[in-house]
């Protein structure tokens, strides 16, 4: 039996390894600043402008990775709970009612783990739903909220107007720094901090095209999540860089040893929308009984949609941060440039299905995605598998119903795939009595 990286644990292991030390110590930071004066800003993770606040020291916390945190580590129902006790919707965003419970549970401030933030940020791209979010968050903790509009995009490129509206906006942030911190901007910090935004970004690309390899070295899907982590979180920083240039050479290794991810790679899948993150590993397990190995995702490119070559110019600033926050990530654009995204995912990753997760919770992934099956099947001629439970919420994973559409649609897979396999057969035989 041949080698493969599930053997090796090497693409579980080095990697994976990086990536949670880095991480580690970015939450380490954040505990750490609970009992200091350091100033710290909420931000959302889309399309966001974290490099400006690194100019001025200002620690970045995110809610929505402190939610995911919740969810993987299966914390995250009591504080559901909570949150719906007060007038949360069952149908609310799971992510707002895991950080909303936790932060009236006591977990953000001098007794929690998460600083209380001296600024939240609202970047809004695309979901409506982090504007009420963040104004909740302002209220709780009566702390100061800056909202950032940035406008949607409706053509292939943001118009001169629409990147001058957000660079006027990303200058009067700038100004609230400097008001918050005592500390003049400067812009050669910037562009330091946009040079190690790029090269992380170039080793984001760089990973992501690796797994166009057959087999992939990595899952696109539930492996990217290690990268997803120091992109998102980390952007901007040495460490970040430097975590993006070992996590290629490892996976160029793999690639060069001819490993894969599974014992046999038997398909080849697109992945759209956020993993069951309270049963990740379950799900996981799924797919991979199958042979099946996501070779890209949407919910990898919330942060940014870096595989496409976009990267934060230091010799433009401010223009490359209000591109990236109007065009250059998944939230921020059109269901028809989703499609658009997705079709070239499984063309040029060599995808054989698209598996769509939908997520009970979460609008702004789950709205239009019946028809976006209906499209992928009909249209395209795709075989699309649809499946549904929550991101955060482990009341909506129903392990037994997941199971067994998945393997109806594996085994579909393989049938057609067995009988076109003996069609061809036939057709070369029947060529060749012919000669």
């Amino acid at each position: 039996m041949r080698t493969t990286i599930a053997d090796s644990k090497d693409y579980r292991g080095t990697v994976h390894k990086l990536s949670r030390d880095i991480i580690s110590d970015w939450l380490g930071q954040l505990q750490a600043a609970t009992k200091t004066d350091t100033k710290s800003a909420y931000l959302m993770v889309s399309g966001n402008c974290v490099e400006i606040l690194r100019c001025f020291d200002i620690l970045p916390t995110f809610p929505e990775i402190n939610a995911l945190q919740l969810a993987i580590r299966k914390n995250s129902l009591p504080y559901i709970i909570k949150a719906e006790e007060i007038g949360y919707a069952s149908d609310n965003c799971a992510y707002v009612k895991a950080d909303i419970g936790y932060t009236l549970d006591g977990g953000i401030g001098e007794d929690g783990t998460i600083p209380k933030p001296d600024l939240i940020v609202c970047n809004f791209v695309g979901c409506n739903v982090y504007i009420k979010w963040f104004e909740h968050c302002a209220e709780i903790m009566d702390v100061p909220l800056v909202m950032l509009d940035i406008p949607f995009l409706r053509e292939d490129e943001p118009s001169k107007e629409d990147t001058q509206y957000v660079i006027t906006q990303l200058k009067e942030l700038i100004a609230k720094c400097e008001d918050l911190t005592g500390k003049k901007f400067d812009m050669d910090r910037l562009r330091e901090h946009l040079a190690y935004s790029a090269r992380a970004e170039q080793g984001w690309a760089k990973a992501k095209n690796l797994c166009k390899a057959r087999p992939a070295p990595y899952d696109a899907y539930f492996d990217a999540i290690n990268m997803m982590g120091p992109i998102n979180a980390l952007r901007g920083t040495k460490e970040a860089a430097d975590f993006f240039d070992a996590a290629v050479e490892q996976y160029e290794h793999i690639v060069e040893q001819g490993l894969g991810v599974v014992d046999d790679e038997r398909f080849r899948i697109v992945v759209e929308g956020p993993p069951p993150y309270p049963y990740y590993r379950n799900f996981r397990g799924l797919f991979e009984a199958w042979g099946a190995v996501a070779v890209q995702s949407t919910y990898s490119t919330v942060g940014g949609t870096w595989e496409n070559g976009f990267c934060h110019d230091p010799e433009r600033p401010l223009e490359s941060i209000a591109e990236q926050m109007i065009i250059h990530n998944l939230c921020n654009r059109s269901m028809i440039e989703r499609y658009k995204q997705i079709h070239q995912y499984i063309t040029d990753w060599h995808a054989d299905a698209l598996v769509i997760h939908s997520v009970k919770s979460c609008r702004l992934f789950s709205a239009g995605q019946g028809d976006m099956r209906e499209h992928f099947i009909r249209d395209l001629g795709i075989p699309t598998l649809m499946v549904e439970s929550d991101l955060e919420d482990p009341r909506y994973y129903a392990e037994a119903q997941l199971k067994n559409r998945i393997d109806a649609f594996f085994e579909a897979l393989t049938y057609k795939r067995l009988r076109s396999t003996a069609a061809a057969e036939a057709a070369a035989a029947a060529a060749t009595q012919g000669d």
